[in-house]
């Protein structure tokens, strides 16, 4: 039998106070930190690109449907329940998920119109508006939890931080949509190969240049917004006003089952990752 020495026997008090045994250790389920978004690879950018398009081509159909103000009040409620039950589940959930995304597209895409069409504000000025929201938003973020990165959404406040961002995202995509289709006057098509090449910016940088995956990200997250917009406009509006007239029901009910057959693969799901538990040592 070997004896403990003044070092090792405080080592083994310090593993006891860091490691309790099985009986006073939390469940597992408890102390694992599940992730509450998706992977991010081709499949979540596809998902994504057409969920903003069904979220463009809803509102539009909703708008032109029925009453404007109803369809406000509709577009928020619905908006409300998607992300409530997203917080509730407290783990990525496809079909929560998704329907968040989507509640977000239509909603964000009302709340960008209301300031234009209900109060005359220019299409570039609720641009600059939402961008600067969107700073906002990221200081604050990165302020409170010190990362902005989609990989470390696994608490309810990081969650909050993180659909804020989206929203934000959301609402200023719509509006850079509308200053490149109609203050620039590039049309709907004009602005789908104009946002498409502006893809290309964060790819490359990531790619090449060693950009900030977190940076590029985001910057891709804000132009598949007005890329998906835009490709929605251009399928539903009538061919008077640029697009083809196939209408926003039938263009939204098309967005919608290819997002339902491609959510329901659950290959976009991240593994969970446990945090190391952390011993503060009490004040002196």
């Amino acid at each position: 039998m070997t004896r403990d020495t003044p070092r090792s026997a405080t080592a083994a008090v310090s593993r006891a106070s860091i490691e309790p045994d099985a009986a006073s250790r939390p469940d597992a389920a408890a102390t694992a930190h599940r992730l509450r978004v998706p992977a991010i690879g081709v499949l979540f950018w596809t998902i994504k690109s057409l969920s903003t398009a069904l979220g463009e081509s809803t509102s539009d159909y909703l708008v032109h449907t029925i009453e404007p103000v109803p369809a406000v009040l509709l577009g928020f409620g619905c908006f409300a329940v998607a992300l409530g039950a997203q917080l509730v589940v407290r783990r990525y959930l496809a079909w929560t998920y998704w329907f968040a995304v989507v509640m977000v597209g239509v909603f964000g895409t009302m709340a960008a119109d209301v300031l234009h069409v209900g109060f005359g504000v220019p299409y570039l000025a609720t641009m600059v508006l939402y961008g600067a929201g969107l700073a906002v938003v990221f200081v604050a973020w990165q302020r409170v939890e010190g990362t902005l990165s989609i990989h470390s959404v696994d608490s309810t406040r990081r969650e909050l931080f993180y659909w804020a961002a989206v929203m934000t995202t959301f609402a200023l995509g719509t509006a850079g949509g509308d200053v490149a289709a109609i203050t620039l006057n590039l049309g709907y098509l004009g602005s789908i190969f104009a946002f498409a090449a502006m893809m290309l910016v964060p790819v490359l940088g990531y790619r090449f240049l060693r950009w900030s995956p977190i940076l590029t990200f985001w910057i891709a997250y804000v132009l598949t917004r007005p890329l998906g917009a835009s490709v929605a406009d251009w399928l539903g509006k009538p061919t008077a006003e640029g697009g083809i007239g196939w209408g926003s029901g039938p263009v939204s009910l098309g967005f919608a089952t290819l997002i339902t057959i491609l959510a329901i693969t659950k290959v976009d799901v991240q593994p969970d990752h446990d945090v190391p538990t952390v011993v503060r040592s009490p004040p002196s």
